[in-house]
């Protein structure tokens, strides 16, 4: 049966881009605000490009923490793309300024401390062998990046599936936990890695 997803358009993110690649997928996926079809959907899609306060202003203003927090309350499937991951941590941290993100994971995005920021480009992820969103893929497998910012420790869930990779230093690529997933990297515009990972995503949705 083709899964019913949503896009949620809070005015942030390459919507009509992830629209494109869960319909590569063989998804039925609508872009839109309204509660209700946030909450009826198979599963909801939280994009995110920019600053993480820009992201948190956007979502406030169509009470996307509510439709979030409502969903993951229901054991609703959602899945957050790159600030869209950002913007699920308790605090996210730029330019010195301290923003409130989602809380539905502890701790701070902070800035990578490498020589060379943005990370921007295609890298490789260290996936534990019992992911579902990288199931089934190689280890030299590779991903679409590009973000200054990222979550460097993990306070949340002993249980959560995390995925690592590196840029000078170690961050979250990934997490799995329960009904709530995300990618910091772009799946959309990780060509057919990217797809293969959509696709267990949606493959696993209830």
């Amino acid at each position: 049966m083709t899964k019913r997803l949503v896009v949620l358009d809070y005015g942030s993110g390459n919507l009509r881009s992830a629209q494109r690649a869960l319909e590569r997928v063989g998804a039925d996926v609508e872009v839109t605000a309204d509660p209700s079809a946030a909450m009826a959907a198979d599963g909801l899609v939280v994009p995110g490009v920019g600053a993480f306060e820009a992201c948190m202003t956007g979502l406030r203003k169509i009470g996307g923490e509510k439709i979030i927090a409502d969903r993951l309350a229901a054991a609703g499937p959602v899945l957050g793309v790159c600030v869209g991951m950002q913007i699920l941590f308790a605090r996210g941290v730029e330019f010195g300024v301290e923003s409130t993100g989602c809380g539905q994971w502890p701790g701070a995005v902070v800035r990578l401390d490498a020589p060379v920021i943005p990370h921007m480009g295609w890298n490789v992820v260290d996936a534990p062998a019992d992911s579902v969103l990288f199931r089934g893929m190689d280890t030299d497998t590779r991903f679409y990046f590009v973000h200054s910012y990222a979550a460097q420790q993990w306070e949340g869930n002993a249980d959560a599936v995390l995925t690592w990779a590196n840029h000078q230093v170690p961050f979250l690529a990934a997490v799995e936990d329960g009904p709530l997933s995300a990618t910091q990297f772009h799946p959309e515009k990780s060509g057919d890695a990217g797809a293969e990972l959509l696709s267990n995503w949606v493959g696993a949705l209830n």
